[in-house]
């Protein structure tokens, strides 16, 4: 069986599959330690392993994994992929955009993607028909939109995404103002960009993934594929394309 785990910014997420891609186990850790990793490894046999990260990897963690486990795999801009990057600085492309582009592509190979995750950032990257990284943008996510208003003003309270199902153009008091902001301006920045992509290329496929993907799913008007483990699935991708490489060797 194979594992994942994709160091974010907030959490560790780690999930077991069969080689076949079916998804076995999840869970999300507040660090990675190889105590953790152990009990994995006694509940499922694990051959093989991906490890990304955006903040750093453990050393004592790697070094455990490449003692238990017949093949690890550490994305870096080097990593072969089942897709090309044409990012002009591959080096500093964040493996979580480029691991979620490859989990839409292994979805819909040979089609125009755009692959929105809404997390702590909200990233927009655009796979092309003839199956290429293209590149895309980073904006700040909603809670980064929050505390932005909170911090760099005197009078404006600390708020998140309103946990009802209430939707209105404009705000009737400070705090529906701020909410009602921050939410359709993301919004209308989502749909922007579908425009945008949709004009150039009609059968262009959407994926949103990230955590506030379903908040958001259902305040977009276009059709859309929520996948909120497409990092996940996309890591899982690219450690079974190299796999199949060192078989081919």
């Amino acid at each position: 069986m194979h594992l994942v785990i994709d160091y974010g910014n907030t959490c560790v997420k780690v999930a077991v599959f069969e080689p076949s891609g079916e998804l076995c186990f999840q869970d999300k850790w507040e660090n990675c330690t190889h105590a953790y990793i152990e009990a994995l490894l006694q509940t499922y046999p694990i051959d093989a392993v991906i490890v990304c990260s955006v903040v750093g990897i453990s050393e004592e963690v790697l070094h455990y994994l490449r003692q238990h486990i017949a093949y690890v795999l550490v994305l870096d801009h080097q990593t072969p992929l089942p897709i090309k990057n044409a990012y002009k600085t591959p080096h500093t492309l964040g493996y979580d955009r480029l691991a979620a582009a490859v989990g839409a592509h292994a979805m819909h190979p040979d089609m125009p993607l755009l692959v929105i995750d809404a997390g702590t950032a909200i990233t927009y990257d655009f796979v092309s028909p003839d199956n290429q990284f293209v590149g895309g943008n980073i904006a700040p996510g909603a809670a980064m939109r929050f505390s932005a208003l909170h911090h760099f003003t005197q009078k404006l309270p600390q708020l998140s995404l309103p946990t009802d199902s209430v939707e209105m153009t404009l705000g009737n008091d400070t705090q529906s103002a701020i909410q009602m902001g921050v939410v359709n301006g993301i919004v209308y920045e989502i749909e922007g960009y579908i425009a945008k992509l949709q004009a150039k290329y009609p059968q262009l496929l959407i994926f949103l993934t990230g955590g506030d993907a379903f908040f958001f799913e259902r305040r977009i008007k276009s059709s859309i594929f929520v996948s909120p483990n497409l990092l996940l699935f996309g890591l899982h991708r690219i450690l079974t394309y190299n796999k199949c490489l060192q078989k081919a060797e």
